[in-house]
Formats: C-alpha cells, structure tokens, sequence
C-alpha cells in the first residue's frame, strides 16, 4: 500500500511538473479571455475596440503569473485600424483559477505602421498637446513602436507608461515655406517626457542631423531643449529672404555655405506660441556671397559689386532681447583679399559692433583731404559702433593705421539721418598725395569746438569748392556749432601758404553764419575772411594780399601773376550782391580775349598777350546771384594795353551771353584828349596813333562759346565815364 501510495505521490508531482513545464514553455491557447480583454479595452474609450484571435498563456511560476500573449490582433479606432504585431500582458493566477480577469498591465509590439494612425491611438491612452501638434503637422511616416502601459487596481492607465520605438520616412509641413523630409530617428516616450534620438532629416531640401531632442510636459508649458547639426549646407537667395531683415538694407544675400552644430531650448505655452528660444550655434562659414549695394567707390577704388567672405569661424547666440555674433576669416570685397574679426552684440534695441579690418594692400581714399594709401603699404581698420532705439549711431572708435599715417576719431553721435549731434575727437596725421604733412585735431570743451594743427594742405578742398557742379548743402551737423581754428601753416596750392591762420566760425543750420578768420602770407602779406549776418542780409568780405593763388585755379585762364584781390558780397533772401576786385595782374594767355583781338584785328595786342602778357592796373567786377543765375551788371578792366567794359549773365551749366566794348589804350588816349582842359592834364598833347576799339558778343553753352566783333567809330558816354573814374584814382 505504501507503495501505491508513493507512486501515485511520485506521478502526481510528475504530472504536476510537467504541467508546470509545459505551461511555463509551451502554453495553451484558449479564447475564454477575449471578451473580458476587449471589455476591458473598451473602457479605456468606447471608440476603442480590439479584435483578438486566439489568446497564448503562458504560466509563470515564479511569479505565480500567466503571461497573455496574442499575435496580429488589430486595434480599432473609430473605425480606424492599427495593426498589431503581438499584444502581451501578465494576470494574477490566482485570478485564472478563478476564471476572472484582472488587466494589470498590457504590451503592445506594433507592426510598420501609418505615423497618423499611431499618434491617435497614442491620444486615447494619454492625450497631451505635443501629441495633437504632432497629428497636425504629421503627413507621412511609418513607425514601429513598444507600448508598455499599466493598470491600477481599478483599471485605471498609471503614470508610468512607456512608448519606444523608431520612425522611417517622416513627412513634416511646418510652416508655408518651411517642410520636413526623410525623417527618421528614435523615440521614446514617459509620462510627461519624450525624448528623440539620432535624428536625421531633411529640411527645405537641406540635410540636418540631431543627436538628442527632449520634451518635459511635467509643467504648465512644455519645454522643449536639443541639439541639431549639419554639414556642407548651401542656400540660395531665396533662402535667405527669411533672414534679410536682421542685416542692413545695404546687404542683399546671394548664396552661402556652411557647417553648423547648434544647441536650442525653448517653451511651448497653452497657445502654441514659442517662448524663451535660446539658440547657440558654432558655424563654419565656407563661403558666403552678398551684392554690395554701398556706395563708396570713392573711397575704396577697386570695390567689387560682390561682397565675398570665406572660411570664417563664427559663434551665435541669440535669445529673447538677444542676439550675439562673433567670428574671424576673410573677406574679399576689392582685388586682393582682407582679414576680419568682429563682434555684433544686440541686447534689446541697443547695437553694439566692433571690428578688425586688415585692408592689406589694396587701396584706400579719403579724396576730400587729399589721401590716398599707396597699394603697396598695409593698413588696419578698428572700429567700434553702438546704436540705441533712438537710431542713433556712436562711433566710440575708428582707427585707420596705415605707416605712419593715422585718422583717429573718438565718440562722434550722429543721428538717423548720419548727421553729427557730438563728437570728442578726431585726429588726422598724414602724408597726402601732394607729399605734404597735414597735422589736425578737433577736440570739443562744452559746446565749443576747437580745430588745431601744426599744418594742413587745403589745395584740393578749395579745388573742390570752386569745381563743384551741383548746389549740394553740405549738411555735416545737427545743431549750430562754434568752431575755434588755430592752424600754423595752411597749404593753399603748390606754392602758396598761410602762416598762422586763426579765427573763429559760427555755424548755424550747416552754414557760416558768422567767422572772422586772419592769416599771413610768407612776406607778411594779409589775408582776411569775414562773415557777418544781421537784419541786412548775411555780408562776406574777402582779402588777399596774394590773388594768384585763387585766380589761377580757372583753367581758362593762364599765365595769370601779381596783384592783390578784394571781395564783398551782400546775400539776403538767397540773393547775393557781390563785388569783386583785382589790382595790378598780368596775363600771359586768355584764349577768350585772344580770341577776340585776334577777330578785332588787334594783332599787336594779341601777340603781347601770348608773349610777355598784358598787365591790367585794376579788375572790377559787379554781380548778381540768384539760384543758378548769375547776372554780371558790370565787368570793367583798365591796363596800359587796353580795357575792357562788359555785361551779361551766366545760367549754370546751360548758357554764357556777354557783351561789351574792347579799346586799345591809344583810343582811350585819344578820346579822352578831346576833353577840353582835363583831356590836356590827363593823356597831355599827344594823343597817339591806332586803330579804333570794337564791341563783341560772346554766347553759347559754355563749351561751345560763339564770339562775334564789330568795329566802333566813337566811345559810349558809359565807358568814357568808367574810365574817368578809374583814371582820377
């Protein structure tokens, strides 16, 4: 008995064993629980349903657990399938024993599946904004996913869901110009994080690459932080329209290329606006290429209409109120290549900018004062700029070194309209293309300016005041200026200089309201330059002990030597009143009055004045300016030779019209003779042989002057009258 007993011990743990093992390996297949998993399901939502096939349980005895696992179950949505690979989960024994189901927990395999199809079914489990943002601008993609959820005691998803898994081929449309292609990466998904890895994809038809994005949703926005990069990006003009308005209007992009690692965080409010974007990115720049659209050809000669800059290493900040750029490389915007560092600096609306320009050995031209670097010299560039949301501009510092020539300027405001409001220094030492030295300095006490220097070459400033062909106002400053000069030598021309020129200038609204400005010529012969405005209009004088200097500059005139020039002149109303006059000169060449003595038959005379030239005891001119007219009431000459009575007017640019009356002095003589006593005290009883004066016409645009002479058989009352004046003087 004892051993029936033992055998049937012994078959039944056998039999008990061998159930265990074969339920624990093999299982059984049953569809007892399909109802009350679907049930289950369903009360997750009641659009959710979940076809099932044959059920696998699979013992754990350990754990006293069956493991329920089915293979291509569908989960329905709203009629909407989702295809499952295999569908898993654990129930208590003890619950099976009992024919009951209890859901603990449920994981889901899925097969390849619609990206869309995914994310709908991911909002029944656990809705969330990301999600709905993502089903929005979701277009295609297949994924495969891990879905591991559990259930509370009352049936209920816990917090501690987890979704893993991969997308192949995503599709993304953003925005209207910005979509998302070929993405793929890594996913995976807890409670309030998600999180993306080895991320590739391909925007804007541009290749990028992240090693990490993350998504916390724990609190009352989400926060979004990652990283992306790329290699060998380009861009096109159209490209880089979105980004056209952080640069000046100047600056129009055409193309560029470049590697970049970035790193970026930002918050998702309830609204789905971005807040906090913080972006830093390490950019090497291979080549970037911009149209130049500044106009300063004049002082750089060989500016090209490209703007080219090549292997720069750049660093980007840019943040809320904040954007940051630094870098070095090269830049090609003449013929030979130029070094640059730099720093933009944007906090709010103040700018800040500073730079480092290696002009290297192309040229550089400051035509106003008369330098030009030789092209053969290296130079450097420093410079410092601040703006504010005022739009005004403070170049704190600007730097031109070239030898040892130096342009220093330091703290000059200038306004919206690049109008000077202040300044504290400027420091020129040069040598200009006249081989002269120039040594300025404007410095500032107050509201007083003071312009000092040991010597200035003023050639090519006053060149340009007489040449100008246009009535530009040059309008330098905001506001009214008292200017102090105190200069040792000022370098007129080639031969002529001014010791000790001094003086103050008042200027208001850009123009000279009031100077008063005294020099001497190398034999201390004066020079003085007076404005004074009142009620009367605004009066002008001008003397010069030396008239050369000034004369000569009209190139219509040559051979001009000698005499001493005086000027007066009355604007009022933009109407000027003006007296010019010229004593004791002598002129070799005048093609005009060659010209005329030559038509005049004057042989003699015009074979003086391409000789030794012809000496005038006094010139005077009176005239009238209004505009770009210019009406000549008088021009009266007297000399030796001959004399000369003119009027007329002159439109600028357009017309020159002339008339007048040309007599040798022998007529003169005659003429004059004739007058009863005062003939005999002035010319005395010889009068003289010769040929009688002529009056001439000189009219035309003023390249293509037309000059026409008739002879006169008696002097008008006027010229006789003039030449009585000039002749008791």
């Amino acid at each position: 008995m004892k051993k029936i007993i033992f055998r049937l011990i012994l078959l039944t743990v056998f039999i008990l064993i061998a159930t265990v093992t074969y339920l624990s390996t093999v299982g059984i297949e049953t569809k007892s629980f399909n109802s009350q998993i679907k049930e289950k399901i369903n009360k997750l939502d009641p659009n959710l349903d979940l076809e099932l096939k044959t059920v696998k349980l699979i013992l754990n005895p350990i754990n006293f657990t069956v493991d329920v696992k089915t293979i291509g179950p569908n989960l329905i949505y709203r009629s909407k399938k989702l295809e499952i690979e295999t569908a898993k989960t654990k129930i208590l024994l003890k619950y099976i024993l009992q024919n009951k189901f209890a859901l603990n927990n449920l994981e889901i395999s899925t097969k390849s599946i619609q990206l869309k199809n995914l994310l709908s079914f991911i909002r029944v489990v656990k809705n969330s904004p990301e999600l709905l943002i993502l089903e929005t601008i979701v277009k295609t993609g297949h994924v495969v996913a891990d879905i591991n959820i559990e259930f509370d005691e009352n049936g209920k998803i816990k917090n501690n869901y987890s979704i893993s898994g991969f997308l192949k081929d995503g599709n993304l449309s953003l925005l209207k110009k910005i979509s998302a292609d070929k993405i793929n990466f890594l996913f995976e998904i807890k409670d309030n994080q998600t999180k993306l890895n080895e991320i590739n994809l391909v925007l804007n038809e541009k290749k990028l690459s992240s090693s990490s994005i993350e998504i916390d949703n724990s609190k009352k926005d989400i926060e979004i932080n990652g990283d992306f990069s790329s290699k060998d990006l380009k861009f096109n003009k159209s490209d880089l329209s979105l980004i056209s308005d952080l640069f000046p209007y100047e600056i129009m992009f055409e193309s560029i290329n470049f590697t970049t690692k970035n790193d970026f965080s930002f918050i998702l409010d309830k609204k789905y606006k971005i807040k906090n974007l913080k972006i830093t990115s390490k950019v090497n720049l291979h080549e970037l290429s911009a149209k130049n659209n500044f106009d300063i050809k004049s002082i750089l000669p060989d500016l090209s209409k490209n703007i080219l800059l090549k292997n720069h290493l750049i660093n980007i900040i840019y943040e809320k109120d904040k954007f940051d750029i630094s870098g070095k490389g090269s830049a090609l915007f003449q013929k030979e290549e130029s070094n640059i560092d730099y720093i933009y600096k944007k906090n709010k609306e103040v700018i800040n900018f500073k730079a480092n320009l290696d002009v290297g050995k192309n040229p550089f031209k400051l035509s106003f004062i008369n330098y030009q670097k030789k092209k053969n010299l290296d130079s450097k560039i420093k410079l410092e700029i601040i703006s504010n949301d005022q739009k005004q501009f403070l170049i704190k510092e600007l730097d031109y070194i070239e030898n040892k020539n130096k342009f220093l300027l330091r703290n000059i405001l200038l306004n919206k309209e690049f109008k000077i409001e202040n300044l504290d220094k400027i420091n020129l030492e040069f040598k200009d293309v006249e081989n002269k030295v120039n040594q300025i300095e404007i410095t500032r006490n107050e509201n007083i300016f003071f312009l000092k220097g040991s010597s200035f070459n003023a050639n090519k400033l006053i060149e340009d005041l007489l040449d100008s062909k246009e009535d530009k106002k040059f309008e330098l400053f905001n506001k009214n200026l008292d200017l102090n000069i105190n200069i040792d030598k000022v370098f007129i021309d080639d031969e002529y200089l001014l010791n000790n020129l001094s003086g103050k200038i008042y200027f208001k609204k850009n123009n000279i309201n009031d100077a008063n400005l005294s020099a001497f010529f190398s034999n201390d012969e004066k020079f003085t330059f007076t404005v004074n405005t009142n009620n009367e209009g605004k009066v002008t004088t001008l003397y010069s002990a030396k008239a050369k200097p000034f004369v000569k500059r009209y190139k219509f005139i040559k051979g001009y030597d000698g005499g001493y020039l005086d000027f007066y002149s009355v604007n009022k109303n933009n109407k000027s009143n003006s007296k010019l006059k010229i004593y004791d000169f002598n002129l070799k060449e005048l093609p005009a009055l060659t010209k005329l003595l030559t038509l005049a038959s004057l042989q003699g005379i015009a074979d003086l004045l391409s000789g030794e030239g012809i000496g005038f005891d006094e010139f005077e001119m009176n005239f009238e300016n209004q505009n770009n007219l210019t009406t000549i009431n008088e021009i009266y000459a007297i000399g030796p030779a001959i004399s000369i009575l003119m009027e007329g007017y002159v439109e600028k640019n357009k017309l020159v019209s002339l008339r007048g009356t040309l007599v040798p002095a022998t007529t003169i003589n005659k003429a004059i003779g004739t007058i009863p006593i005062l003939g005999k005290i002035l010319v005395g009883k010889k009068t003289g042989e010769g040929v009688f004066g002529v009056s001439f016409k000189i009219k035309g645009p003023p390249k293509d002057l037309e000059t026409t002479v008739n002879p006169i058989k008696t002097l008008t009352p006027r010229f006789i009258t003039r030449t009585l004046e000039k002749i008791k003087k």
